[in-house]
């Protein structure tokens, strides 16, 4: 459990660190506000044109007596509006990466070289960057789509469907935001997706404690734009930390030190 009150430290330290460098807040804002204006034009694009979708697939109901019709079609279009506002939620983190994938990656060093130690850089051009990054964020929204359909069909379970399953929902995604905002850091340092899922899970409640917090606050998208830029520096933080304690064991005090050989004291 203290893992978890560490996990949050890094959501901590990464407002904090971005609040004493503000400069690097500014440039942080910049894509979560292009996406925010994104999804506002969507959702308000959705709002007036849901009605309209639901009548168009729903031709069969154009017989319908009152109240059954309206009734009907306005529950579809609340759906079709709340489906929409969940797509949002669950890909604006993956979109203001990907639109802000300079600007993060920039952060993300800028951390590093302020920390001390090595700075590193992936050494690829921008646009192969950006291309894994969509394609590995696609590949995470489909494992979040597949446990997102098992935790609502288990939504209808009485009792835990309404208490355990959304606690387990916010975990998943916990688990993953932390995932999307420490691949800025792990992409730079040559890690795979399968690699960095494998790191994450070996300290899993650490990473909850990052991420869930994270995913609470990101329900409401305009919390997400100002929070980004230090979810993106304590992300970084946190992979500086995973990566330390993974190298620590292989030079650890007391461990045997490698056979060596003087070949000039060797007789001949």
């Amino acid at each position: 459990m203290r893992d978890l009150g560490v996990g949050f430290g890094y959501v901590v330290k990464g407002q904090q660190w971005v609040g004493r460098h503000g400069r690097w807040l500014g440039i942080g804002l910049l894509p979560g506000l292009i996406a925010l204006a994104v999804y506002a034009g969507a959702l308000v694009g959705l709002g007036y044109g849901a009605d309209d979708l639901v009548g168009w697939a729903t031709p069969f109901a154009d017989d319908w007596s009152s109240p059954w019709l309206g009734l009907f079609r306005g529950f579809l279009t609340a759906l079709v509006f709340a489906f929409g506002l969940f797509l949002a939620v669950i890909t604006f983190t993956a979109v203001t990466l990907l639109i802000g994938q300079p600007f993060y990656e920039s952060l993300s060093e800028e951390v590093d070289r302020v920390e001390g130690g090595d700075v590193p850089r992936s050494g690829l051009p921008l646009w192969r960057e950006l291309w894994i990054s969509a394609r590995d964020s696609l590949r995470v929204l489909v494992r979040v789509a597949l446990y997102g359909v098992l935790l609502f069909a288990l939504g209808f379970v009485p009792v835990v469907g309404q208490t355990v399953v959304p606690a387990i929902g916010f975990c998943v995604s916990g688990f993953f935001l932390a995932e999307e905002l420490t691949a800025v850091a792990l992409q730079r340092r040559g890690t795979e997706l399968t690699e960095r899922l494998v790191l994450l899970r070996s300290r899993r409640t650490l990473v909850l404690g990052f991420g869930v917090p994270l995913a609470l606050a990101f329900v409401v998208p305009f919390v997400a734009v100002f929070l980004m830029p230090g979810a993106v520096a304590g992300a970084t933080l946190l992979v500086r930390d995973l990566t330390e304690q993974r190298r620590e064991p292989e030079s650890a005090p007391g461990a045997p030190a490698p056979l060596t050989f003087d070949k000039d004291r060797i007789a001949p």
